[in-house]
């Protein structure tokens, strides 16, 4: 199956010739019918040779070019369409334009009215024509003058279609399904139908899917699918097709709204692109506009911030920040159309490069590879690089995808966590899950009964006591008891630290650590402060009894109401139940007690 849409000015023809080829009037409204003019997206289907073709007509006029953008976005082959008795026109030259930045690098040229002029005039249209078309995606197209009243020249024009057919590449089976919703109704008796051009993957009766829409992502269910009318309950990628939906209302879906397997797709509102300027246009493009960018089949309000220099001039490409109103189900490879809404001009259009940009626009440097992708991000889950890039790769640790410098960083930052930890280690429990994965991956790092060690440490090494331990840290909280330096001035190692909580030597609070003994001769103090104030001491009291700054006895204090020594009463702390009994005489500083 092929998607063939037409292209091309006003009043051409377009409409008449997908009549005449396949039997089915694309114009679905009584307006259209009624004024001579489509207005809005046509279907019809018919075979080409050996080929089965969905059509898809658009309208040529100015006015509802956004119509036309919405039906070109997923299409294999385009017929242009120029009358012969008008020659090239402005909306033929945007639709060239269009399908051009749309990467579209299949199709025909239909010189349309050909009965209505004489032969020395079909040659003047036919030469201009070719010669418009060069440069573009269309250069070289078969160039064939038909008429569809007389059916003069349609055998040819079948013949020259079907071997672009031949030529086209079929639409490939990615396992990702993505409908871009053209159209939605409500059929009797059916509820919600929506249909679009379905690539990327199968789809069938049954099957959870997501709907991305500016409202936000609902869950829906595919109650029933057809193709061209005909029931089916399987279909694959590269077909229109109209899905029944349960699980949203008519009013809840709408053209530009996509259809994906949930968990599949990061819908994003920020993607970093190319941008080809288009070389007619009269002024340089900046940051400045009221811009629009089309994205499958919707039309979505946006800022644009180029990379690098201030500016893009007509007929050159750079690259660009998009920053989306609403979230797109994006891959890198995705093409876009830019407008300008207040000029009412397309301005160009390109390539997505990355549908997550991790890099301040100052510094990005996007290039669409999976491989720049990881390493701006370092560490990337396999599950996640997936949905960002549509590409499946192996994780290199555990379940991440890790860049080569991110990866070298880690290491080493790990090596050096393990020297300073020396022989007590590194406990597991206690690393990041990258950590962890890497310490048991790693050559020369060790896991030993839950702990991490540098391969060169002895097995067997024995683990000090660290109410025994000797450390300069420890040496400190005893010079300076009640104003004690942080443990990361002495780069402490984690699990001693942890030993030392757990058998009570050291204490903490709000980041603040004390010896046991100086928080207890706190008490103390506390307790003789108390007698003799019975009614409550102030914070700046105690501060003052024990020599020591707020910073420090702030957090002090809070441990004591914490523990029951006192409770806090307004702005003065009086006895708790656990306050020891005041001691005769002011108590010294305190003493690490000895080695046993």
């Amino acid at each position: 199956m092929h998607i063939v849409a037409t292209a091309g000015h006003v009043d051409h023809g377009k409409s008449s010739l997908v009549l005449a080829l396949t039997g089915t009037d694309p114009d679905r409204w009584a307006e259209e019918k009624s004024r001579g003019l489509t207005i809005d997206l046509g279907f019809a289907h018919g075979t080409i040779g050996r080929h089965d073709v969905s059509w898809v007509d658009v309208p040529g006029h100015v006015r509802f070019i956004r119509n036309m953008l919405a039906g070109v976005g997923a299409v294999d082959v385009a017929v242009l369409v120029v009358a012969a008795t008008e020659g090239w026109k402005p909306q033929s030259e945007e639709h060239l334009r269009i399908l051009d930045l749309l990467g579209l690098r299949a199709g025909v040229v239909a010189l349309t009215k050909a009965d209505l002029v004489d032969e020395r005039r079909l040659a003047a249209v036919n030469a201009d024509v070719a010669g418009r078309l060069r440069g573009t995606g269309l250069d070289g197209a078969p160039v064939v003058a038909v008429d569809s009243l007389s059916r003069r020249g349609l055998p040819a024009l079948t013949v020259a279609l079907e071997g672009v057919l031949d030529r086209a590449p079929t639409a490939a089976d990615r396992g990702r399904p993505r409908v871009w919703v053209d159209r939605s109704f409500s059929a009797r008796g059916a509820g919600t139908v929506v249909t679009g051009t379905l690539s990327g993957g199968a789809v069938a009766a049954g099957d959870p899917l997501t709907l991305v829409r500016a409202s936000g992502p609902l869950g829906v269910r595919v109650r029933g699918l057809q193709v061209h009318g005909q029931a089916v309950e399987v279909v694959g990628p590269g077909h229109r097709v109209a899905v029944n939906l349960a699980g949203v209302a008519r009013t809840g879906v709408g053209r530009g709204d996509a259809l994906v397997r949930d968990g599949q797709w990061a819908p994003t509102r920020t993607a970093d692109a190319t941008l080809s300027v288009l070389a007619a246009l009269d002024h340089p493009v900046s940051r400045r506009g009221a811009w629009e960018v089309f994205a499958g089949t919707g039309a979505i309000t946006a800022s644009v911030r180029i990379l690098g220099p201030d500016v893009i001039r007509p007929g050159q490409s750079g690259m660009v920040r998009l920053h989306l109103a609403t979230a797109v189900p994006w891959l890198p490879g995705d093409r876009y159309v830019l407008r300008e809404h207040g000029r009412g001009e397309t301005v160009g259009g390109g390539q997505i490069l990355d549908v997550d940009p991790v890099l301040p626009a100052a510094r990005a440097a996007p290039d669409g590879t999976v491989a720049r992708i990881v390493e701006e991000r370092g560490w990337v889950d396999a599950d996640l690089l997936e949905r960002l890039t549509g590409e499946a790769v192996a994780p290199t640790v555990g379940r991440w995808v890790v860049g080569r410098s991110a990866l070298a960083e880690a290491v080493a930052d790990l090596r050096s966590a393990l020297e300073h930890a020396g022989p007590y280690g590194l406990e597991l429990a206690t690393l990041s899950e990258e950590r962890r994965v890497l310490a048991e991956r790693t050559e020369g790092i060790e896991v030993r009964g839950g702990w991490a060690v540098l391969a060169s440490v002895p097995e067997g090494a024995p683990t000090p006591d660290p109410l025994t331990a000797t450390h300069p840290w420890l040496e400190a909280l005893d010079a300076a008891p009640w104003s004690p330096p942080s443990p990361a001035d002495y780069q402490v190692p984690r699990p001693l630290l942890r030993q030392l909580v757990q058998a009570g030597a050291v204490v903490e609070r709000d980041g603040v650590w004390w010896s046991a003994a100086a928080v207890a001769a706190a008490a103390s103090t506390l307790g003789l402060l108390l007698e003799r104030n019975p009614q409550g001491v102030t914070v700046a009291a105690v501060r003052d009894a024990l020599g020591t700054s707020r910073r420090h006895v702030m957090p002090l204090l809070a441990h004591f109401d914490a523990t029951g020594v006192t409770r806090r009463r307004g702005d003065l702390r009086i006895r708790g139940p656990r306050l020891p009994a005041a001691p005769s005489d002011p108590p010294p500083p305190p003493e690490r007690r000895a080695p046993h």
